[in-house]
Formats: structure tokens, sequence, C-alpha cells
């Protein structure tokens, strides 16, 4: 099952952070169709934020067709988002390891980190479009 957690630092609404989770989740392969999502009690608990906001999440994720709410049972994957490149992640996710300890053992910090890797995602893209 999966755990969602909040960074208050992004400037990314709670209920979007939760949505987000979700749809990585399932681009993954780390929810599959008929996993359960946790409840809205649970989520409520653990990140410390009002039941509507978990509620939006969930209601926009069953609009986007992905999950389903059976009433008094609970929130159900129903679609995934993994293709065929799901085979690729693992080789890519010790590459992407690789480099992040090359990046720690260069003294950069979480934040460096993710400022270097998201500008050069975005130069990368913006190169493959022209």
């Amino acid at each position: 099952m999966i755990e969602f957690h909040l960074d208050v630092r992004s400037g990314v609404s709670p209920y979007l952070q939760v949505v987000q989770q979700v749809r990585q989740a399932l681009r993954l392969g780390l929810l599959r169709e008929g996993d359960q999502l946790p409840t809205v009690k649970d989520v409520v608990a653990r990140l410390a934020i009002n039941p509507n906001t978990v509620l939006k999440a969930y209601r926009e994720l069953e609009h986007d067709g992905l999950v389903a709410a059976r009433p008094g049972v609970g929130t159900f994957v129903t679609r995934t988002l993994a293709d065929a490149s799901l085979a690729a992640h693992g080789p890519l996710r010790q590459d992407l390891r690789r480099w992040l300890a090359k990046a720690r053992l260069a003294g950069l910090d979480d934040e460096s980190i993710e400022a270097l890797f998201m500008t050069t995602f975005r130069t990368a893209a913006q190169e493959n479009i022209a």
C-alpha cells in the first residue's frame, strides 16, 4: 500500500501532492489494478490534513478513471499507468543511484541535486522540442 508524504516547501497544494504520488506509483508499477488506497481516515491521521483535501484528491483520481470508491469498503485502483517501458526502470534506477552517489561525493545537498536535475531535465526537454 502507498504511504503518502507532503513536502511543505514544494509550493504544491497537499491535494495535488496526493494525486501526483498516486499517479507516480501507477506509472512505476507500485500500485496495480485492484490495490486499495489508504482510507481517508488513515491519510488524515498520517499527514495531519483536512479530510476534504484527501477526498478532493481521491475524487480527481476517480474522475480520471484511475480509482473507484466502493462505499463502506474503500477506494481501489481501476487502471494503471505503467507501460512497456517499466522493464527499463530497474537499470535506469541503478544508473540514477550511481549518479546521486557522485553528486553527494561532490558535496551537493538535496536541494542542489534537485535543482541540477530539474534544470537539466527542462533544458533537455526544450532541446528535443526545437
